[in-house]
């Protein structure tokens, strides 16, 4: 069964990702678009470097061109951002990109974007699974690769250049030539590395790169920038005075950052430096969106300086959806996903980074004084995370015993509320909060706690553990 979760559609290779299957997709989003009267707005896909992706997108451009939908095919593999870039670009309704993003390398999977290049919706992706569940293979119709590609009904594209042109345009690149900058980027065997190395080499910093290449199991690690899979970035970065790495996830929309001392800066802390920096010292306006597990910092950086902060469900379309309505000035989440007004309409590793490394270039400032400027500021909270993997079977009881008795633990503090919008949230009056929700794109229960330092957090995360017995 074909389920869209948080990220798209992702699914063990082989097993539910099969040509098959991503030909029902492809003939799903097709009825679609030709129900809506779509089609004249064309369709861009894009691959990342997965296993079968190249394949997975030539099954995909084939069924949409036999369905009369002109498909503008990125015949290199490329970051998630530059396929939403080149449909925001085209304006299409409708666009795609085969990947699974930062999941295990034995996952692929589609994303499925709606017009601007945003996140599809829940409305958008009950649809496409509706339209699933009425065909089988049968219905599917194709056209081979190579004819649709005479006939014009699939041209090539490479939209990498206008992309990057539209990073550099947007950041002060004469201030990032002046600092002199020594950067070190971990593409993690994914698609970051031609775009952001382009960008920053072309604001002359000294920039070198680690884990490149083909790798489709992305060197035994999960291609996800955090603590522990960036081993090797903090290392280095360290050992040979770089003043920062970069670390992005298999498709590029995420990024993990080190600072010039080797430690590892949280993506709640990267969002805090950015809000800070782009109210605090370029002197920009505009509200704060941040998902129900992301830091409240967020809110007291906003407050102090006259804006407002929303907090919505996990799930970029959220962030980029409420961003429009307010037109916030930046948007983000505690996994590494962010976004700024004007650029695109959902998470971008490349551009944050180039971003990241005008802030160091513009302030004077290393990443670690201006985090210490922002907790001298508005204090200091931790959040602690925890991944807890379930059987199957274990799913209806956890779920029952969160959702539909919604039993708790027995907090040591006092609590404001609790929020059961997106997970079980428990809003403590001292500030802190902790949240247990089930995974979108992976068979987990995600659980996070900030507090005022780590042991608190800690200690707070490791009660709702014990409490659901993981």
């Amino acid at each position: 069964m074909i389920k869209f979760g948080t990220g798209g559609w992702r699914a063990f290779i082989g097993e539910e990702f099969t040509r098959e299957n991503v030909r029902l997709v492809a003939q799903a989003l097709a009825n679609i678009i030709n129900n809506e009267g779509a089609a004249k707005n064309g369709f861009v896909i894009g691959y990342d470097r997965r296993f079968l992706s190249d394949k997975a997108a030539c099954w995909f451009a084939e069924v949409l061109a036999a369905n009369n939908i002109k498909v503008s095919f990125i015949d290199k593999f490329v970051p998630t951002p530059i396929v939403m870039f080149q449909a925001k670009e085209m304006g299409c309704v409708y666009s795609a990109c085969i990947t699974a993003s930062h999941n295990p390398a034995d996952y692929n999977g589609i994303k499925v974007f709606i017009e601007g290049g945003r996140d599809a919706d829940e409305i958008i992706t009950e649809k496409i699974e509706q339209q699933i569940a009425t065909l089988t293979s049968e219905d599917v119709i194709r056209v081979d690769f190579e004819q649709a590609l005479n006939d014009k009904e699939i041209e090539i594209i490479n939209p990498m250049n206008a992309f990057v042109d539209s990073i550099i345009n947007a950041i002060d690149i004469e201030s990032i030539k002046k600092a002199n900058l020594k950067v070190l980027i971990d593409p993690m065997f994914g698609v970051a590395k031609n775009a952001l190395q382009t960008v920053l080499i072309s604001a002359r910093c000294d920039v070198d790169v680690i884990n490149d290449g083909k790798n489709p199991g992305f060197g035994g690690l999960m291609p996800s920038p955090n603590a522990a899979t960036l081993y090797r970035l903090k290392h280095l970065v360290a050992a040979e005075g770089y003043d920062i790495g970069i670390g992005t996830d298999g498709d590029a929309d995420r990024l993990g950052i080190i600072d010039e001392k080797g430690h590892f800066i949280h993506p709640n802390e990267v969002l805090l430096l950015l809000y800070y920096y782009l109210l605090e010292y370029k002197g920009w306006k505009g509200s704060v969106v941040r998902n129900i597990a992301t830091t409240h910092l967020l809110d007291k950086v906003a407050a102090d300086h006259g804006e407002k902060s929303f907090e919505v469900p996990v799930g970029f379309k959220h962030i980029s959806s409420q961003m429009e309505a307010d037109d916030s000035l930046i948007g983000g989440e505690s996994s590494g996903g962010l976004t700024i007004r004007d650029h695109i309409k959902g998470k971008d590793g490349v551009f944050a980074s180039s971003l990241l490394v005008e802030m160091i270039s513009v302030t004077g400032k290393k990443l670690s004084e201006l985090l210490d400027e922002i907790y001298s500021k508005y204090g200091y909270a931790y959040t602690a995370e925890g991944d807890c993997k379930f059987k199957p079977s274990e799913k209806e009881a956890l779920y029952t015993k969160i959702y539909v008795e919604k039993q708790l633990p027995e907090f040591e503090y006092e609590i404001e509320k609790v929020s059961y919008e997106d997970g079980a949230k428990v809003y403590f009056k001292n500030g802190g909060w902790v949240i247990a929700r089930f995974s979108g794109t992976e068979p987990l229960l995600r659980i996070f706690a900030e507090m005022e330092d780590k042991d608190t957090a800690e200690h707070v995360l490791q009660k709702v553990k014990d409490f659901l017995s993981l």
